[in-house]
């Protein structure tokens, strides 16, 4: 019997197990990062470990110090979570070799599907050799890891060469393995996946599909069950095809089959022999607890020899401190607060207070709403991220919303190109208009006596400036005998926390709150600004900032001062949160300067580099 587990992982994954632990009476342990060492999951853990490593990603992926982590603390399971080693055979063997028990498949099956192109000649499938104009397009992709990693989309054939040498060199930064092969892009799939539990005695669960189509850089965003507009046949062949696959090697454990879908016809792409982001959808459609049939599992318990009847529909949304409208930035830090409504699920490795750095991946929470129709669970999702306080990082919740909302979504129509298609109109920035007002008032109030600056000669308004979304607000305000008073708007009530205008008839409420310099009107951030702009701060024309904090990993080949680049030429990339940000040069002209150095680490705003526009252009 379990007695005490040690989650190899961080984060919400590391939250979630632990939660189910705690429910069972087992003992939880951590092992933390430097970076980690105040991080929640540290915190909610019965025990916590350190682990050294070169870097705060590295540690995680140190399997020999987590095994000894494991002994010294008394743990006697490790369970994985999902990335970092979570699919590592060898790791997998070095816990069972310390006397552990193993919360997950037999390092053979990880072994058997753990490169996608093993996989596929194990379902008698194979990658494309020669690739001809043909053949177009094809997507290139890493043989091992998931996560978008290493994958890259060409549409034509000259662009091949430099899609192959950049998906080797993200794929072994990030895998340690730098095999990549070719398949066929199928425009317009649809990503719709299977969960699969297999016992130990020869029972295997086929539980439901699920579609994962909205995706962003390969990433999913948005995952329901079960997968809307199937036909019966379809689904049934997708069931069929996973058990095939857990059966042909073996399988024991949670792990999800993924699969193209496109034209009635499935298309298999990989097996994950862990547990997957997504899967509270199905924990909530089938009414379970994965990660305790996991617990289950491993103790060698059997499963039933049928699975629980679906029930409903459930979706969840990825929270992710990124800016949709600016190639999906990540962002960093302090997530003040985060907070849902009652109703839905909310999984997080984040309180409030704690910091959004800039070592691993961006994803805040998942949100998770369960309803009896697809129709009913898309409008509780969309309605409670609407009405979720998240104060801290710039974030992609508009997005979510809107996407949950969208026509080609709410028919069950995407696939994997929607965000291709819609970003545009998804993420377009839409800031109250009135919350600057909003903010002028509660500070006046906040700094303010009852009657504030009234006097009994008019004078001239109150001014204040705000930045909000980018762009600078002015907003006035007068305080008279009866009260404070602004054009266009009656003010109800005008506190330092709550604000009420009356607009065209409508009463509307605006909470405002400070987090030290930080301010926040309902969930619009605003950045109160001086009177009088700083006409010397100025850069010089062509200059290139860091979008985010994070490290140089490469340089464009042969790249220096003096160069000649055109617009939209890839001049160096920056590693930030588990992804790769390549920064163009945003005219045609000379590179005057290049201050970016490979290895370094920069900080949002940093100066890169320096284009000096050709006049004659």
């Amino acid at each position: 019997m379990i007695t005490s587990v040690l989650v190899a992982n961080r984060g919400e994954i590391a939250c979630r197990v632990f939660r189910t632990c705690r429910e069972w009476g087992i003992r939880t342990v951590a092992v933390h990062s430097d970076a980690d060492e105040n991080a929640l999951h540290a915190r909610v853990a019965d025990a916590a470990v350190r682990l050294p490593g070169a870097t705060p990603a590295e540690t995680y992926l140190r399997g020999d110090l987590i095994v000894k982590a494991a002994v010294a603390a008394g743990a006697d399971a490790v369970h994985p979570g999902y990335g970092f080693l979570s699919e590592n055979a060898d790791f997998a063997r070095a816990v069972l070799d310390a006397g552990l028990v193993w919360i997950g498949p037999p390092p053979e099956a990880i072994e058997a599907m753990a490169s996608k192109t093993r996989a596929k000649e194990l379902m008698g499938l194979a990658p494309l050799g020669e690739v001809g104009r043909s053949d177009l397009p094809v997507l290139v992709k890493a043989a091992a890891g998931g996560g978008g990693r290493g994958m890259r989309i060409v549409r034509r054939l000259e662009e091949l060469g430099a899609a192959l040498e950049g998906a080797r060199a993200e794929a072994a930064s990030a895998f340690g393995d730098g095999e990549v092969f070719v398949e066929p892009y199928v425009e317009r799939g649809r990503h719709v996946e299977v969960q699969v539990l297999a016992d130990a005695h020869g029972t295997v669960w086929a539980l439901g599909t699920r579609d994962c189509s909205l995706q962003r850089r390969h990433q999913k965003v948005i995952e329901e069950a079960p997968a809307p507009g199937l036909s019966d046949r379809l689904a049934e062949e997708l069931r069929a095809l996973a058990v095939r696959a857990a059966r042909a090697v073996r399988y024991v454990g949670a792990g999800t089959v993924e699969f193209l879908v496109a034209d009635d016809q499935a298309h298999f792409l990989e097996m994950n022999t862990r547990l997957q982001v997504e899967h509270p959808v199905t924990e909530a459609v089938f009414g379970i607890d994965l990660v305790a049939l996991q617990l289950s599992i491993a103790e060698g318990q059997p499963l039933d020899s049928e699975p629980p009847r679906a029930r409903g529909h459930a979706v969840e949304a990825r929270l992710y401190a990124e800016d949709p409208a600016r190639d999906w930035a990540p962002q960093t830090g302090t997530l003040h607060r985060l907070a849902v409504p009652e109703g839905v699920r909310l999984d997080s490795g984040y309180g409030d207070g704690d910091e959004i750095g800039v070592h691993y991946d961006p994803m805040l929470a998942k949100v998770v709403a369960h309803a009896p129709t697809r129709a009913g669970a898309l409008r509780k999702l969309a309605g409670a991220l609407e009405r979720a306080t998240i104060h801290g990082p710039v974030t992609n919740r508009d997005l979510l919303v809107r996407s949950l909302r969208h026509e080609e979504f709410t028919t069950a129509r995407m696939d994997t190109g929607f965000y291709d298609r819609h970003l545009p109109e998804l993420a377009e920035p839409a800031p109250d208009p009135h919350a600057p007002l909003a903010a002028a008032l509660a500070d006046a109030r906040r700094s303010g006596s009852r009657f504030g600056g009234w006097r009994n000669v008019p004078s001239q308004p109150q001014t204040k400036r705000y930045a909000m979304a980018g762009e600078e607000h002015e907003v006035r305000y007068r305080y008279t005998r009866a009260g404070l008073e602004a054009d266009g708007v009656r003010i109800v009530h005008a506190g330092a926390e709550l604000v009420v205008l009356e607009v065209d008839g409508v009463q509307r409420r605006f909470e405002v709150a400070r987090h030290g310099e930080e301010l926040y009107v309902n969930n619009t951030a605003l950045e109160p600004l001086p009177r009088f702009p700083d006409p010397t701060a100025q850069l010089a024309p062509g200059s290139l900032l860091a979008p985010m904090p994070g490290t140089v990993v490469r340089v464009a080949e042969g790249l220096a001062a003096g160069a000649a680049v055109r617009a939209g030429e890839p001049l160096l990339w920056l590693e930030a949160m588990k992804m790769e940000h390549r920064i163009t040069a945003p005219v045609t002209g000379t590179l005057s300067a290049l201050h970016a150095v490979v290895g370094r680490q920069v900080d949002v705003g940093a100066l890169l580099a320096v284009v000096e526009e050709d006049q004659d252009q």
